[in-house]
């Protein structure tokens, strides 16, 4: 039974690459067609996504972690995937934020250019790879891919800005390529070995040169990883390509970031973790203070943030920085608050990015230029009585939806975002706190007190200044994207304590990773004849 639920592990992977190359043969002018053989794709994604998660969620019995071996060869020789809970979990989110990116694409960003449909599944083959694949190798191949995707997803529907942040997208991340093969050729130097699970059995026990080479190793691989992060001063880039790229794709490169930080947490515990011997906690340090720097990066630059691109940008930063930090900690206990954190952010950022195209077409730039100058010159208007007017349908779901993402953005109750923080917060306090601790907490506090000022100032400006004549017309397909995560959302401050008993369960797998190596290094090939 396992070994035919393991091989249920490339479907992800597979899926998205063969439902790409059915696009490229679909012609632009069947417009229709190719959005709805990737709708159904994704769709099905999500559904393989969250049949993956119950799975890996089930009764320690074995099935609960899933390791699929190419070509049939064993660990540490042949390529292997491994499905765990933290796996399924990505997986889940990323088949998810895809729908709605996807969806919201359908009546205007798709049609903009040519082969959206073919780099979106090709995008999702290399988020799903990077997140199932067990090996180092394959998993600088899955980036790659993800990355090459996200180059002409950047650049679709192209306009000047576009091509210049895009170039400047390119060339970063060409840069972080060369340090990740690097990197990885150091670290096979000094232990022969590329997989996960077998570089996590060697490490405890390397001579001090080997040692000392796979740290070099180890420092130049996370170059790359950060600089996907965004950690400061790496993430530099992430600001002007999020705010020039089109919503849909910028709910994707959120996600990106994300992915950054899974591979950063991944290897964290499975290499430098308690039982890594004389590795054990090596690079906390540089995440920790690297994540509190980028946390206060990411606080000045979302007060000074007036465009609502850069609002979202510096916002994904500020989340960034609190996952980077966490992890350099190294507090076990705040592990399954750091994850609920990740979730919560990571989808109310991406709703609010699709939400501002559709608050922007609230006002004119004459009502810009406006809002602007009476708040410069403190002009109040004429005062007139009214008795109360009518609030359209599209003018009241914006307004509730903005509200929506402001308070899980900024960590106010009731929703997710402070039922985040405040795990973080009370979990943090049950373990011993230094200085660096204390740090955190106060520029936690300082993050969410300039995102309530960025974001009530866009509020007021966007609702409060504009002078359209008539309420936005907002389509069916743009509305349920924003809707439906922002219901994720709320469902998840009801359900916060089954969600966070999943995630405990998440948090202690990747504590006890002799699990994890057992089960990929043992498992051995199947008898194709005995069959």
């Amino acid at each position: 039974m396992t070994s035919m639920l393991s091989e249920i592990l490339v479907l992800p992977i597979l899926l998205p690459l063969l439902t790409g190359a059915v696009l490229v043969l679909v012609n632009e002018r069947h417009h229709q067609l190719k959005y709805v053989l990737n709708q159904l794709s994704t769709l099905l994604l999500l559904v393989l996504a969250c049949w993956l998660l119950i799975v890996t969620d089930g009764p320690a019995t074995g099935d609960d972690l899933l390791v699929y071996l190419a070509a049939n060869w064993v660990a540490p020789f042949g390529i292997v995937l491994v499905g765990d809970r933290l796996a399924s979990l990505f997986l889940v989110l990323a088949a998810l934020l895809a729908n709605c990116a996807l969806l919201f694409s359908y009546s205007r960003w798709a049609k903009l250019g040519v082969h959206f449909h073919t780099l979106f599944q090709l995008l999702l083959m290399g988020i799903n790879g990077a997140v199932l694949t067990g090996d180092l190798f394959n998993l600088f191949v899955f980036f790659e891919v993800m990355l090459a995707a996200s180059y002409g997803l950047l650049l679709h529907g192209y306009n000047i800005t576009r091509i210049r942040a895009g170039m400047q997208y390119i060339v970063v991340n060409l840069i972080a390529s060369v340090f990740f093969l690097l990197g990885i050729a150091l670290v096979y130097a000094a232990t022969g070995s590329l997989n996960f699970a077998d570089l996590a059995r060697l490490i405890p026990e390397l001579a001090p040169a080997q040692r000392q080479l796979m740290h070099t190793g180890a420092a130049i691989l996370a170059v790359a990883f950060l600089t996907k992060s965004a950690m400061w001063p790496l993430g530099f880039w992430l600001p002007t390509t999020y705010s020039a790229a089109s919503p849909p794709v910028t709910a994707m490169l959120v996600l990106l970031t994300k992915i950054g930080v899974y591979v950063v947490l991944r290897l964290n515990y499975l290499w430098f973790g308690d039982t890594a011997g004389s590795s054990a906690g090596f690079g906390n340090t540089m995440l920790l203070y690297g994540g509190l720097l980028t946390l206060a990066f990411g606080a000045i630059g979302l007060l000074a943030s007036q465009d609502p691109g850069r609002i979202a940008s510096y916002s994904a930063v500020i989340s960034s920085g609190i996952l980077l930090a966490l992890i350099g900690l190294g507090q076990d206990l705040t592990l399954s608050a750091m994850l609920f954190y990740l979730l919560s952010s990571t989808l109310a950022v991406a709703a609010f990015v699709l939400l501002t195209e559709l608050i922007e077409r609230i006002y004119t730039p004459t009502d810009s230029v406006l809002a602007l100058s009476m708040e410069f010159f403190a002009l109040d208007g004429e005062k007139k009585e009214s008795a109360g007017v009518v609030i359209p349908a599209a003018m009241a779901f914006l307004g509730l939806a903005f509200a929506a993402c402001a308070l899980i953005m900024a960590g106010l109750p009731p929703l997710s975002g402070f039922i985040a923080k405040f795990s973080i917060l009370h979990q943090l306090l049950q373990t011993p706190m230094h200085a660096s601790s204390w740090v955190f907490l106060l520029l936690l506090f300082v993050a969410g007190l300039t995102a309530i000022i960025s974001l009530m100032r866009f509020g007021v400006r966007s609702f409060w200044t504009a002078h359209s004549a008539q309420s936005p017309r907002l389509k069916f397909s743009e509305v349920s994207p924003v809707l439906l995560l922002l219901l994720v959302c709320i469902n998840m401050a009801i359900f916060a304590g089954p969600l966070s008993g999943l995630l405990e369960r998440v948090a202690d797998d990747l504590v006890q990773t002799s699990r994890y190596i057992e089960q990929v290094l043992q498992t051995v090939a199947v008898n194709r004849e005995g069959q």
